[in-house]
C-alpha cells in the first residue's frame, strides 16, 4: 500500500483541492469576504508528517482574488482513509486520489493528528516538509520555542476553541514534567500578511521580560512564501502558542455580571488600571519608543476625521455635531503629545483575564484585526488603550441596558471608569486626565468607530455610540479653548 507521506506527483485529485476549500471556505468565520464565494488560486504550501504514517498533513497559502483587493489565506488540511469519528463538523469534502483511493478531508485545527504537530513543531520537536517533495524539509518554514518557556510538555488532547473571529485556536490540554495539568492555546493566523504579527512580539517582548500580566509564551511559526503579484517573496508569523487559563472569566463578563447584581466594580476597575499601567511601563522599557512629529500628528488626527466621515455617512444625523467634533479633532492637533510606543492596540473588557494568584492577565496584542499590519506594528499613543477600555466600560453598561430598558447603569459606568483611572495614575504616576484633550479625542474616535460597525452590523445596539458621541463633546466643552 503507497505511504501517506509519500507525494505522487502524477496523481490526480477529484475534485482538487481548491474546488473542495473554496465553499468551505466561504461558510467559515474568519473568511473575510462574507456572502460570496473565494476565487481561490494556490501560493505556496508545506506539510507535516505524521509520526504513525496515516494521516497527510498539509497546510495550504492560498490567495482569494474576488474581491477588490487580494487576500491571503493559512488553510491548513488533513487527509485520512476513512472518516474521522465525531468529527463531522470538522469536515471539508472528500475527494478521489488515483493512488491512495477516496480521501476525507479536514480542517486541520480540528484533527488531533495535526494539531499534535502542531504543538511538536512549536516546541521544535518536529520538522516541518516540502509541498512538493517527498522527506524533504522546508526551510521556508521556521518554528522558535520561545526562550522563557522551559517546562516540558506532555500533549494528552486537543479541541478547537469555539467562537472565535479571525483566527483559529487550538486548546492543548497538557501536563508538565510533574504531571500537572499545563493547558496551551496555540492561535492559528487564518489571514496573513507580510509582517511579524504583534501578537507575537509585543506579547513575546513582555514574557520574555518576565511580566505576569500576559500569559507565559510558548513559541511561534513563522513562514517566507511567494507573493501574491510573482515578484518575490513575504515573510510573517503562521501561528503563535501561549499558556492557556481554563476556568476563568474575562473582564467583560466580571463586568455584566456586577452591573446586574448592582455591584460595586470600583476596586476591579482600579486594579485594572494599574495593571495596565504596569504593561505600558514594561512596553516602553523593553521595546522602541518613537517621539512624535508634526508629520504623524497630522495622519493621526486625519485618520480620526476620516472616522467621522464614514460615521456620518452610516448615520447622517451625526452631521448635526460635525463642527463640535472638528473642534475636538483640532485641539487634539495642538495638544502636547507624549511619545509614541507599542500598546495593546484593541484593548477592552474582552482582552483581560482575571486570573487567580495573578490578578488581571492582558491577552491578544494583534491589534484590532480589520486593521493593515503595518499600521498595527507600528508605535501609538498609551492613550489609545486608555480611551478603548474607558468606552468598554460604556458598552458593557449599554449592552445591559439593552435588555433592561428601564434601569440606567450610568453611574456604574462613571464610578468604574474613574476608578479605572486613578489605577493606572497610581501606577504610572501620571494621571491621563492631565492629557484631557486627547483623552477626549481618542474616546470620540473609537465611538465613531463604533458607529460604523453597529450601524452595519448590529443596529439595534447603535444608540451605545452615538450616545457616546454626544456624551463626549458635551464633556469635551470644559477642556476646549
Amino acid at each position: 500500500m503507497p505511504r501517506v507521506a509519500e507525494i505522487h506527483t502524477t496523481a490526480s485529485v477529484t475534485p482538487s483541492k481548491l474546488e473542495l476549500v473554496a465553499p468551505w471556505m466561504a461558510r467559515q468565520r474568519w473568511y473575510a469576504a462574507k456572502g460570496r464565494q473565494p476565487v481561490l488560486r494556490k501560493l505556496w504550501s508545506w506539510r507535516l508528517d505524521d509520526p504513525a504514517g496515516e494521516v497527510g498533513i498539509e497546510t495550504l497559502l492560498v490567495v482569494d482574488e474576488g474581491g477588490a483587493e487580494p487576500v491571503v489565506y493559512q488553510v491548513p488540511l488533513t487527509y485520512r482513509a476513512a472518516p474521522l469519528e465525531g468529527r463531522q463538523q470538522a469536515l471539508v469534502g472528500t475527494m478521489e486520489h488515483s493512488v491512495l483511493g477516496p480521501r476525507w478531508v479536514y480542517d486541520g485545527p480540528q484533527d488531533p493528528v495535526y494539531a499534535a504537530q502542531l504543538l511538536a513543531l512549536v516546541l521544535e520537536q518536529a520538522v516541518p516538509q516540502a509541498g512538493s517533495e517527498s522527506d524533504t524539509p522546508e526551510p521556508a518554514v521556521v518554528a522558535r520555542r520561545h526562550p522563557s518557556w522551559t517546562t516540558q510538555t506532555t500533549l494528552t488532547g486537543s479541541r478547537v476553541l469555539s467562537g472565535e473571529q479571525s483566527n483559529t485556536s487550538v486548546i492543548f490540554d497538557c501536563t508538565d514534567e510533574a504531571g500537572a495539568a499545563k493547558p496551551l492555546i496555540c492561535k492559528v493566523f487564518r489571514t496573513l500578511q507580510p509582517g511579524d504579527n504583534p501578537d507575537v512580539v509585543v506579547q513575546g517582548a513582555l514574557a520574555e521580560a518576565g511580566s505576569l500580566r500576559v500569559p507565559g509564551m510558548v513559541g511561534a511559526v513563522a513562514a517566507t512564501w511567494p507573493s501574491v503579484d510573482g515578484e518575490g517573496s513575504d515573510a510573517g508569523h503562521l501561528a503563535f502558542a501561549q499558556e492557556f487559563f481554563p476556568g476563568t472569566e474575562d473582564a467583560w463578563r466580571v463586568a455584566l455580571r456586577a452591573i446586574a447584581a448592582g455591584e460595586d466594580f470600583d476596586e476591579r476597575a482600579r486594579e485594572l488600571g494599574a495593571a495596565t499601567a504596569e504593561v505600558h511601563s514594561r512596553l516602553a522599557e523593553v521595546m522602541p519608543t518613537e517621539p512624535v512629529t508634526p508629520a504623524l500628528v497630522a495622519a493621526m488626527v486625519a485618520s480620526m476625521r476620516g472616522r467621522y466621515v464614514a460615521a456620518a455617512a452610516e448615520v447622517p444625523a451625526l452631521a448635526e455635531h460635525e463642527q463640535r467634533i472638528a473642534a475636538v479633532f483640532d485641539a487634539a492637533v495642538h495638544a502636547p503629545w507624549p511619545a509614541l510606543q507599542r500598546i495593546h492596540g484593541d484593548y477592552h473588557l474582552g482582552q483581560v483575564l482575571q486570573v487567580e494568584g495573578r490578578g488581571w492577565v492582558l491577552l491578544d496584542f494583534e491589534g484590532e484585526p480589520l486593521r493593515p499590519l503595518s499600521e498595527r506594528i507600528r508605535p501609538d499613543l498609551a492613550v489609545r488603550d486608555i480611551a478603548g477600555m474607558l468606552r468598554s466600560f460604556d458598552y458593557a453598561a449599554g449592552s445591559w441596558e439593552q435588555s433592561h430598558p428601564s434601569h440606567s447603569a450610568r453611574a456604574w459606568v462613571e464610578s468604574s471608569q474613574r476608578a479605572f483611572l486613578d489605577g493606572y495614575a497610581a501606577e504610572s504616576g501620571r494621571d491621563p486626565r492631565q492629557d484631557a484633550v486627547l483623552l477626549t479625542a481618542f474616546q470620540l474616535d473609537k465611538a465613531l468607530y463604533e458607529v460604523v460597525y453597529e450601524a452595519r452590523n448590529r443596529p439595534t445596539w447603535l444608540t451605545i455610540p452615538t450616545t457616546a458621541v454626544v456624551r463626549l463633546l458635551d464633556d469635551a466643552r470644559k477642556d476646549l479653548p
